[in-house]
Protein backbone atom coordinates (compact mmCIF):
# COMPACT_ATOMS: atom_id res chain seq x y z
CA UNK A 1 0.00 0.00 0.00
CA UNK A 2 1.23 3.83 -0.79
CA UNK A 3 2.30 6.05 2.26
CA UNK A 4 0.94 8.97 2.75
CA UNK A 5 3.87 11.18 4.20
CA UNK A 6 3.44 13.94 6.13
CA UNK A 7 4.84 17.25 4.71
CA UNK A 8 8.01 18.14 6.45
CA UNK A 9 7.11 21.56 8.30
CA UNK A 10 9.85 23.15 9.90
CA UNK A 11 8.24 26.00 12.23
CA UNK A 12 9.95 29.05 13.68
CA UNK A 13 9.70 31.15 16.29
CA UNK A 14 8.11 33.55 14.41
CA UNK A 15 4.79 35.82 13.90
CA UNK A 16 1.16 34.11 14.76
CA UNK A 17 0.44 36.84 12.21
CA UNK A 18 1.81 35.42 9.01
CA UNK A 19 5.43 36.18 9.27
CA UNK A 20 6.48 33.16 9.74
CA UNK A 21 5.16 28.14 15.85
CA UNK A 22 2.11 26.10 18.88
CA UNK A 23 -0.55 24.47 21.71
CA UNK A 24 -1.74 21.56 18.24
CA UNK A 25 -6.52 20.70 17.73
CA UNK A 26 -4.49 20.72 20.60
CA UNK A 27 -1.80 18.40 20.54
CA UNK A 28 -2.56 15.18 22.66
CA UNK A 29 -1.11 12.26 23.09
CA UNK A 30 -2.68 10.57 19.98
CA UNK A 31 -1.30 13.16 18.35
CA UNK A 32 2.49 13.28 19.16
CA UNK A 33 2.14 9.37 18.58
CA UNK A 34 0.12 9.30 15.67
CA UNK A 35 2.87 11.98 14.33
CA UNK A 36 5.62 10.00 14.64
CA UNK A 37 4.50 6.53 13.82
CA UNK A 38 3.85 8.41 10.75
CA UNK A 39 7.26 8.37 9.48
CA UNK A 40 7.86 5.14 10.19
CA UNK A 41 9.92 3.65 7.11
CA UNK A 42 11.78 6.98 5.80
CA UNK A 43 15.01 5.94 5.10
CA UNK A 44 18.01 7.13 7.17
CA UNK A 45 20.35 9.49 5.72
CA UNK A 46 23.15 11.07 7.63
CA UNK A 47 22.35 14.78 8.15
CA UNK A 48 19.45 14.45 5.86
CA UNK A 49 16.18 16.47 5.91
CA UNK A 50 14.04 15.49 3.22
CA UNK A 51 11.82 12.62 4.16
CA UNK A 52 12.06 11.88 -0.25
CA UNK A 53 15.85 11.25 -0.08
CA UNK A 54 16.08 10.25 4.08
CA UNK A 55 16.31 11.66 7.49
CA UNK A 56 18.94 11.20 10.27
CA UNK A 57 18.07 10.56 13.56
CA UNK A 58 17.47 14.50 14.98
CA UNK A 59 16.16 15.35 11.99
CA UNK A 60 13.55 13.03 12.06
CA UNK A 61 12.58 14.41 16.07
CA UNK A 62 12.27 18.24 14.75
CA UNK A 63 10.36 16.93 11.84
CA UNK A 64 7.66 15.46 14.46
CA UNK A 65 7.38 17.95 16.91
CA UNK A 66 7.51 21.09 14.17
CA UNK A 67 4.43 19.30 12.96
CA UNK A 68 3.34 20.01 16.62
CA UNK A 69 4.47 23.55 16.62
CA UNK A 70 7.46 22.96 18.58
CA UNK A 71 11.15 24.07 17.78
CA UNK A 72 13.80 21.75 18.57
CA UNK A 73 17.61 22.50 17.67
CA UNK A 74 19.05 20.77 14.92
CA UNK A 75 21.45 18.17 16.32
CA UNK A 76 20.69 15.32 18.72
CA UNK A 77 23.31 17.14 21.15
CA UNK A 78 22.01 20.32 20.78
CA UNK A 79 18.63 18.85 21.55
CA UNK A 80 19.67 17.33 24.47
CA UNK A 81 20.45 20.78 26.18
CA UNK A 82 16.62 21.37 25.71
CA UNK A 83 13.52 20.83 28.00
CA UNK A 84 13.94 19.15 31.22
CA UNK A 85 15.73 16.06 32.75
CA UNK A 86 13.16 13.19 33.15
CA UNK A 87 14.32 9.92 35.24
CA UNK A 88 13.79 6.67 33.10
CA UNK A 89 11.16 5.62 35.41
CA UNK A 90 9.41 8.84 34.97
CA UNK A 91 9.17 8.93 30.98
CA UNK A 92 5.88 10.15 29.09
CA UNK A 93 4.66 10.00 25.63
CA UNK A 94 6.37 12.73 23.79
CA UNK A 95 9.43 13.20 25.97
CA UNK A 96 12.57 12.67 23.68
CA UNK A 97 15.14 9.79 24.70
CA UNK A 98 18.86 10.31 24.26
CA UNK A 99 21.70 7.46 23.14
CA UNK A 100 25.47 6.86 22.99
CA UNK A 101 26.18 4.84 20.01
CA UNK A 102 29.32 6.41 18.76
CA UNK A 103 30.82 6.00 22.27
CA UNK A 104 31.92 9.64 22.48
CA UNK A 105 28.30 11.18 24.76
CA UNK A 106 25.13 11.97 22.47
CA UNK A 107 24.45 10.49 19.56
CA UNK A 108 21.58 9.15 18.84
CA UNK A 109 17.81 10.59 19.85
CA UNK A 110 14.27 8.94 19.46
CA UNK A 111 10.77 9.97 20.40
CA UNK A 112 9.40 7.92 23.53
CA UNK A 113 5.76 6.47 22.71
CA UNK A 114 5.03 4.24 25.53
CA UNK A 115 5.45 1.10 26.52
CA UNK A 116 8.97 1.27 26.47
CA UNK A 117 8.51 2.20 22.76
CA UNK A 118 10.15 4.68 21.39
CA UNK A 119 11.10 5.42 17.86
CA UNK A 120 13.81 7.21 15.58
CA UNK A 121 15.55 7.43 13.12
CA UNK A 122 18.21 4.61 12.66
CA UNK A 123 20.97 4.22 10.82
CA UNK A 124 20.34 0.58 9.67
CA UNK A 125 16.31 0.30 9.31
CA UNK A 126 15.76 4.11 8.87
CA UNK A 127 12.43 5.56 10.86
CA UNK A 128 11.75 2.35 13.18
CA UNK A 129 10.13 1.48 16.42
CA UNK A 130 12.52 -0.42 19.14
CA UNK A 131 12.44 -1.13 22.95
CA UNK A 132 14.36 1.46 25.29
CA UNK A 133 15.31 -1.52 27.08
CA UNK A 134 16.85 -3.81 24.63
CA UNK A 135 19.36 -5.95 25.87
CA UNK A 136 20.97 -6.40 22.67
CA UNK A 137 21.45 -2.44 21.89
CA UNK A 138 19.78 0.36 23.03
CA UNK A 139 19.51 -0.90 26.80
CA UNK A 140 23.11 -0.17 27.36
CA UNK A 141 23.31 2.61 25.14
CA UNK A 142 20.81 4.95 26.90
CA UNK A 143 21.72 8.23 28.27
CA UNK A 144 18.73 10.03 29.54
CA UNK A 145 15.14 11.96 28.70
CA UNK A 146 14.40 15.22 28.53
CA UNK A 147 10.63 16.76 28.59
CA UNK A 148 10.45 19.28 25.81
CA UNK A 149 6.41 19.34 25.97
CA UNK A 150 3.70 17.95 27.91
CA UNK A 151 0.85 16.03 26.24
CA UNK A 152 -1.35 15.07 29.05
CA UNK A 153 -3.95 17.37 28.89
CA UNK A 154 -4.48 17.85 25.03
CA UNK A 155 -2.60 20.95 25.08
CA UNK A 156 1.50 21.54 24.48
CA UNK A 157 2.88 23.53 26.77
CA UNK A 158 6.67 24.31 26.63
CA UNK A 159 8.43 23.33 29.62
CA UNK A 160 12.08 25.47 29.05
CA UNK A 161 9.75 28.85 29.23
CA UNK A 162 9.10 30.30 32.39
CA UNK A 163 5.08 31.84 31.49
CA UNK A 164 5.34 33.16 34.81
CA UNK A 165 7.75 35.28 33.84
CA UNK A 166 6.98 35.56 29.59
CA UNK A 167 4.16 36.06 27.89
CA UNK A 168 2.77 33.29 25.88
CA UNK A 169 1.04 33.69 22.56
CA UNK A 170 -2.21 32.37 24.26
CA UNK A 171 -1.98 35.01 26.68
CA UNK A 172 -1.35 37.81 24.43
CA UNK A 173 -4.85 36.61 23.03
CA UNK A 174 -6.73 36.40 25.91
CA UNK A 175 -5.41 40.06 27.00
CA UNK A 176 -6.16 41.95 23.61
CA UNK A 177 -9.23 40.30 23.37
CA UNK A 178 -9.99 42.10 26.63
CA UNK A 179 -8.53 45.27 25.85
CA UNK A 180 -10.37 45.38 22.53
CA UNK A 181 -13.57 44.09 24.50
CA UNK A 182 -14.25 41.64 21.62
CA UNK A 183 -16.83 39.21 21.57
CA UNK A 184 -15.13 35.57 22.15
CA UNK A 185 -18.05 33.51 22.42
CA UNK A 186 -17.38 31.88 19.21
CA UNK A 187 -15.22 29.08 20.12
CA UNK A 188 -15.05 27.29 16.76
CA UNK A 189 -11.31 27.86 15.92
CA UNK A 190 -10.03 27.25 12.78
CA UNK A 191 -6.46 27.17 13.63
CA UNK A 192 -5.69 23.29 13.68
CA UNK A 193 -3.52 23.68 17.11
CA UNK A 194 -6.42 25.58 19.36
CA UNK A 195 -9.68 23.46 19.88
CA UNK A 196 -12.95 24.46 20.99
CA UNK A 197 -12.79 23.60 24.51
CA UNK A 198 -8.85 25.44 24.90
CA UNK A 199 -9.35 28.59 27.13
CA UNK A 200 -7.56 30.58 23.89
CA UNK A 201 -9.91 29.66 21.47
CA UNK A 202 -12.43 32.25 21.57
CA UNK A 203 -9.85 34.83 21.87
CA UNK A 204 -8.10 33.72 18.82
CA UNK A 205 -11.39 33.04 17.46
CA UNK A 206 -12.10 37.23 17.60
CA UNK A 207 -8.63 38.02 17.31
CA UNK A 208 -8.45 36.34 13.40
CA UNK A 209 -12.09 38.14 12.89
CA UNK A 210 -10.40 41.25 13.02
CA UNK A 211 -7.17 40.03 10.56
CA UNK A 212 -4.54 40.61 13.79
CA UNK A 213 -3.85 36.50 14.00
CA UNK A 214 -4.06 35.06 10.74
CA UNK A 215 -1.30 31.59 11.86
CA UNK A 216 2.28 30.72 10.82
CA UNK A 217 3.23 29.31 7.46
CA UNK A 218 1.25 26.27 8.39
CA UNK A 219 -2.26 28.03 9.49
CA UNK A 220 -1.28 27.21 13.45
CA UNK A 221 -1.97 29.85 16.17
CA UNK A 222 0.84 28.46 18.96
CA UNK A 223 -0.77 29.40 22.13
CA UNK A 224 1.89 28.18 23.89
CA UNK A 225 4.67 29.16 22.34
CA UNK A 226 6.59 32.68 23.46
CA UNK A 227 6.74 35.37 21.23
CA UNK A 228 9.63 38.28 20.55
CA UNK A 229 9.22 42.15 21.25
CA UNK A 230 9.50 42.67 16.95
CA UNK A 231 6.45 39.98 17.05
CA UNK A 232 4.87 41.57 19.88
CA UNK A 233 5.39 45.14 17.64
CA UNK A 234 3.82 44.06 14.56
CA UNK A 235 0.55 42.59 16.39
CA UNK A 236 0.25 45.83 18.57
CA UNK A 237 -0.11 47.96 15.39
CA UNK A 238 -2.53 45.40 13.83
CA UNK A 239 -4.95 44.81 16.67
CA UNK A 240 -4.93 48.85 17.47
CA UNK A 241 -4.22 50.04 13.81
CA UNK A 242 -1.52 52.38 14.96
CA UNK A 243 -0.32 54.92 12.36
CA UNK A 244 3.27 56.29 11.80
CA UNK A 245 3.28 59.83 14.19
CA UNK A 246 6.07 62.11 13.54
CA UNK A 247 9.85 61.35 13.91
CA UNK A 248 10.55 57.34 15.74
CA UNK A 249 13.88 56.47 17.26
CA UNK A 250 16.50 54.36 16.07
CA UNK A 251 17.17 51.09 17.20
CA UNK A 252 20.55 49.60 15.94
CA UNK A 253 18.82 45.75 16.37
CA UNK A 254 15.98 47.15 13.96
CA UNK A 255 17.82 48.75 10.75
CA UNK A 256 15.61 49.56 8.02
CA UNK A 257 16.16 46.58 6.24
CA UNK A 258 14.94 44.49 9.30
CA UNK A 259 11.16 43.05 8.68
CA UNK A 260 9.89 45.07 12.28
CA UNK A 261 11.70 48.16 11.59
CA UNK A 262 8.05 50.02 10.10
CA UNK A 263 6.08 48.30 13.08
CA UNK A 264 8.40 49.67 16.06
CA UNK A 265 8.99 52.79 14.24
CA UNK A 266 5.29 53.09 14.61
CA UNK A 267 4.89 51.90 17.94
CA UNK A 268 8.19 54.68 18.69
CA UNK A 269 6.43 57.60 16.94
CA UNK A 270 3.62 57.08 19.19
CA UNK A 271 5.52 57.05 22.44
CA UNK A 272 4.49 53.39 23.03
CA UNK A 273 8.11 52.27 23.88
CA UNK A 274 11.83 53.72 24.06
CA UNK A 275 13.73 51.00 23.85
CA UNK A 276 15.92 49.24 26.20
CA UNK A 277 17.67 52.08 26.98
CA UNK A 278 20.91 50.93 25.17
CA UNK A 279 20.16 52.27 21.56
CA UNK A 280 18.48 48.74 21.30
CA UNK A 281 14.44 47.46 21.01
CA UNK A 282 15.34 44.00 21.64
CA UNK A 283 13.65 42.67 18.73
CA UNK A 284 14.64 39.11 19.42
CA UNK A 285 14.06 39.18 23.02
CA UNK A 286 11.16 37.59 24.49
CA UNK A 287 8.12 39.50 25.86
CA UNK A 288 7.74 39.67 29.28
CA UNK A 289 4.33 40.13 31.11
CA UNK A 290 5.53 43.18 32.55
CA UNK A 291 6.43 44.58 29.06
CA UNK A 292 3.63 43.32 27.68
CA UNK A 293 1.44 45.20 30.42
CA UNK A 294 3.48 48.40 29.99
CA UNK A 295 2.79 48.31 26.56
CA UNK A 296 -0.73 47.63 26.79
CA UNK A 297 -0.91 50.64 29.59
CA UNK A 298 0.62 53.18 26.88
CA UNK A 299 -1.91 52.15 24.47
CA UNK A 300 -4.91 52.45 26.72
CA UNK A 301 -4.21 55.37 28.84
Amino acid sequence: MKKKWLLPIFASFTLFTGIGISDAKAATITDITNTAKEYIGVPYKYGGTDIKTGVDCSAYTQLVFSNLGISLERTSQAQYQQGTSISKDNLKTGDLVFFNTSGDGVSHVGIYIGDSNFISATTSSGVKMDKINDPYYWGSRYIGAKRIANFDNGEVKGTDIDFSIYASRGEVALRLANILHLDTSDTNSSFPDVQPSSKYAGAAVALKKIGVFTGDENGKFNPGSPLTRGQLSKVLVEAFKLKQQGKADEFSDAPSAHWAYNYVAILSSNKITVGKGDGTFGVNDNVTLIQLDAFTQRLTR
